[in-house]
């Protein structure tokens, strides 16, 4: 993936290529029963490494969505920690998927500076609905400090209040707990005030290589269990319309 970084920013900018090889694949993608991503599209992740929302600016993103708008078989799916309009005056024909990140504000001023407020965001839920596209929430990273309970108690009971009823019923999420590396950490430490005293957290994380071969750090496995139990309870006595369709 080619990028450029105009302002600080990384944003992809070989869209042929990228279209291209989505292309390609979908040509001989089979998809012959129900599965987690959709019963009947095969789903492509776009901007995991960037966020596309925010940088749409310098892509020719009705392009990109009408591709998969057009496309028989293929389905485009973004994550955004960004809210923008202008994306509402597309018609995907649920043929795109937005995928809003959110986390507790607090962490967010730290931690995702210069995005939308978590509260914009999830009323942005509903817009994206109503105009037509399939909206998930990201619950990631989920970061767990001495308040995060109470915390997430506060996110879920805003999501629940501004969540449109009559949308609940199609809106899924995806939980991916804190994953960290030593680079990333000196870096952090060299940029963001205050962003390490939450993300490098030695007495309950340990190492674990990626099946990339990185070398990173998680949470302790014993007790990311329990985090990921805790989770799942408060979710489940808060909203429990909001389907999981993986945590880990």
């Amino acid at each position: 993936m080619k990028r450029h970084k105009p302002k600080g920013l990384s944003v992809a900018t070989n869209t042929n290529d990228i279209l291209t090889a989505i292309n390609n694949h979908a040509a001989f993608a089979v998809v012959d029963k129900p599965n987690q991503t959709h019963p009947v599209y095969t789903t492509y992740d776009i901007s995991c490494n960037e966020d596309f929302a925010l940088h749409a600016k310098y892509h020719n993103w009705t392009r990109i969505f009408n591709f998969f708008k057009e496309h028989p078989t293929a389905m485009g799916s973004f994550a955004t920690k960004y809210v923008n309009p202008e994306l509402t005056t597309f018609n995907p024909e649920g043929k795109i998927r937005i995928r809003f990140s959110l986390m507790p504000q607090k962490m967010a001023d730290i931690h995702e500076p210069s995005t939308s407020k978590i509260i914009d965001r999830i009323k942005a839920i509903n817009d994206f609905i109503e105009a037509g596209y399939d909206v998930h929430i990201n619950f990631s990273p989920v970061i767990v400090t001495d308040t995060w309970i109470e915390d997430y108690t506060q996110l879920f009971e805003g999501v629940d209040a501004i969540v449109d009823r009559k949308y609940k019923h199609k809106v899924l999420s995806e939980v991916i707990f804190l994953t960290h590396n030593k680079n990333k950490h000196i870096v952090n430490l060299s940029r963001i005030i205050n962003s390490e005293s939450t993300l490098w957290t030695p007495k309950n994380q340990e190492a674990k290589t990626s099946q990339y071969g990185g070398e990173n750090i998680r949470y302790e496995h014993k007790l990311k269990r329990e985090y990921i139990k805790d989770f799942i309870s408060l979710h489940t006595k808060i909203i429990p319309w909001n389907t999981i369709r993986y945590i880990f």
